[in-house]
């Protein structure tokens, strides 16, 4: 019995460290993106250098790798973007959207205008 209470208390303890499963501090309140679901991508960007995420709202990219930009943050200018990266051989890395810094990518091919604003919502910024 005790075993048992000793590893419920280790669980819980561990839990709130975890950023999964929590809403995180909005980096926004407005988003360009190409329509008002912003599902379809505004650019593709390669990544001029690594960048390692902070924290779980944003996704590591590697340089040289291709980044879809599906939404630029507003109310910083536009420091960080979202979207997703997949990796040169389809199947190595799960394709997962996320955040970045602008500043690790060039513009490659602009695809679509970002002219619909879009409010954010808890779900922009929620770790899962």
């Amino acid at each position: 019995m005790p075993c048992k209470l000793w590893l419920a208390l280790s669980v819980w303890l561990l839990l709130p460290t975890s950023d999964a499963g929590r809403q995180m501090p909005k980096l926004a309140d407005k988003k360009l993106c190409a329509d008002s679901e912003c599902s379809y991508p505004i650019l593709i960007a390669r990544a001029l250098q690594d960048y390692y995420p902070g924290d779980c709202r944003f996704i590591p990219i590697r340089q040289g790798q291709l980044v879809y930009v599906y939404a630029m943050l507003k109310d910083r200018g536009n420091l960080f973007w979202a979207g997703s990266v997949q990796d040169s051989y389809y199947g190595q890395q799960e394709a997962r959207v996320g955040h970045f810094p602008s500043s690790v990518v060039e513009e490659t091919h602009a695809l679509m205008p970002a002219s619909t604003e879009v409010e954010t919502t808890k779900w922009d910024f929620y770790c899962y």
